[in-house]
């Protein structure tokens, strides 16, 4: 096996060089970080189980029509994905108050927001990620406006679906974190969704009972976050039995081929 050569590694993933010109290969670790990496530990399988869920949304989304980098699952730790040139924004999507807007504005955790709210975060880590306005992407030219015209609405209708998504295995999809980069071709770029969707950066908690199912359990010490990794890819229909380790996350499309059975004999 060829030695790979390492284009980048963050707090949660690697990326690797592609097999083909613009392509990368993404690659998901267990490694935990929390409130700007001075938390670090690790959630056993997390990785196998982030890919997969982050597979079965970016694909779903794909269906309603929003650009995004993945192209497919390579194993049970890596996809295949577009290479793109990452805006240095976090978009945050909120649906309900919670997190850091909880401390800011005194708002008590759990309460329904009047409406849904997006945020801007400029990616820095010696920064400490902070929150930004419209007028400072503008200003320091992070985005152009039509770019930004293109984040908002799409951030919107990604968020319009997983709400019912997620509302449909009894999820509360409280707030969520999303990345876009700019893809090329030629002279011309769009932008499309990018890194990853999963409870690292999503705030996921059960309808009935208000129970944490996202790294809010890493976070605050809470205890059971692989359960709770495996039980958002259960109620997704992404783990294949009640019994299965972490490592053994559902194929469908490996499924697909068995209940087809074997091709036909040629005569």
């Amino acid at each position: 096996m060829s030695r790979r050569t390492k284009i980048y590694e963050g707090k949660a993933k690697i990326l690797y060089e592609g097999p083909e010109p613009g392509t990368l290969i993404q690659y998901f670790k267990d490694d935990a970080t929390a409130f700007n990496a001075e938390k670090k530990g690790t959630i056993n399988g997390k990785g196998v189980i982030n890919n997969r869920i982050s597979e079965h949304v970016f694909t779903r989304l794909a269906h309603i029509g929003i650009p995004t980098h993945f192209i497919r699952r390579l194993n049970m730790r890596e996809q295949l994905i577009r290479q793109v040139d990452i805006i240095p924004l976090e978009v945050v999507v909120r649906n309900v108050a919670a997190g850091s807007i909880s401390k800011r504005l005194g708002i008590e955790e759990g309460e329904p927001l009047p409406h849904t709210l997006i945020e801007y975060y400029y990616k820095d880590d010696a920064l400490g990620d902070p929150l930004v306005a419209e007028e400072h992407i503008a200003c320091f030219n992070w985005c152009t406006n039509e770019e930004m015209h293109d984040i908002s609405s799409m951030a919107i209708r990604i968020n319009d679906f997983m709400c019912g998504m997620f509302a449909a295995i009894d999820i509360r999809l409280v707030d969520f974190k999303l990345e876009f980069g700019r893809l090329y071709d030629g002279d011309y770029s769009r932008v499309i969704l990018a890194d990853e969707i999963s409870p690292d950066g999503c705030r996921l908690w059960d309808m009935n009972t208000g129970e944490k199912l996202d790294k809010d359990r890493f976070r605050r010490d809470l205890g059971g976050e692989e359960e709770a990794y495996r039980e958002v890819a259960r109620r997704l229909g992404l783990l294949n039995g009640e019994d299965n380790g972490p490592g053994e996350v559902f194929d469908l499309s490996h499924a697909r081929s068995r209940l087809r059975g074997p091709p036909p004999l040629k005569k």
